[in-house]
């Protein structure tokens, strides 16, 4: 494995030395005292597995595709932004807008994500061991959100096709957001996606509730425009 130390250098320069480092051939890259600088480790392109002994600042991870991204402390804003594949966990909590816009992969958040996780995600699968802030998932066009603890105020607001499921209780529904029953196929998947991501949580799925747009916003019509404006 090789190793970095952050410190008080600048981004930048960590930044290249990861590149560098890649570019060598190094698959296992430690950044140790990352001190929650922002944007580390972003538009990382190549399957290399990067840890940061700390916690880390804004857009962490942002921009990348292919990673294994361990963040042994807690991450700032924007926390895997537009991740088209690979995974990013972070091992405490996450700030707004965690895996925002992600196309693909997965983000994994130990303990609880502020306001706005997976707004406008794409794709891919955000999993929360803890609890969510407001509007998390909004607009949402695709891919999935598991929140294992409770969820916020306008939860799932204006979505499309993102599917969210909650383990705890929900603060209340967004615009268009309606519970939906459970399935056998939800099951398999919340138990396949937390055995893998978050084992000590697979065994409890009972309480789940399946969240799901109401297809109500999904076409402007002049005769519902009440409802258009509600939303806005």
């Amino acid at each position: 494995m090789a190793t970095i130390t952050a410190g008080n250098r600048s981004v930048r320069e960590v930044n290249a030395e990861i590149k560098a480092l890649i570019t060598q051939g190094e698959t296992d890259i430690l950044i140790q005292e990352p001190l929650a600088q922002h944007n580390l480790g972003v538009a990382i392109l190549e399957p290399v597995h990067l840890t940061f002994a700390g916690s880390v600042g804004y857009y962490c991870a942002g921009l990348s595709d292919s990673p294994i991204i361990d963040i042994h402390g807690s991450a700032g804003w924007g926390v895997a932004e537009s991740l088209m594949n690979g995974t990013v966990t972070v091992h405490g909590n996450a700030g707004n807008g965690a895996g925002a816009a992600i196309c693909g992969g997965t983000v994994v958040i130990h303990g609880d994500s502020a306001a706005r996780a997976g707004v406008s995600m794409k794709g891919g699968t955000i999993v929360v061991g803890g609890s969510c802030g407001y509007m998390t998932g909004f607009m949402g066009q695709r891919g999935h959100i598991i929140v294992c603890g409770d969820a916020g105020p306008a939860f799932a607001d204006s979505m499309y096709e993102t599917i969210c499921y909650v383990g705890g209780s929900v603060d209340d529904l967004g615009n268009d957001a309606i519970i939906e029953e459970v399935t056998d196929d939800d099951l398999s998947f919340l138990r396949a996606t937390l055995t893998e991501h978050m084992p000590e949580k697979s065994n409890s799925l009972a309480n789940f509730k399946k969240i799901v747009a109401g297809r109500q916003l999904w076409n402007f019509k002049k005769q519902e425009r009440d409802l258009w404006r509600s939303a806005l």
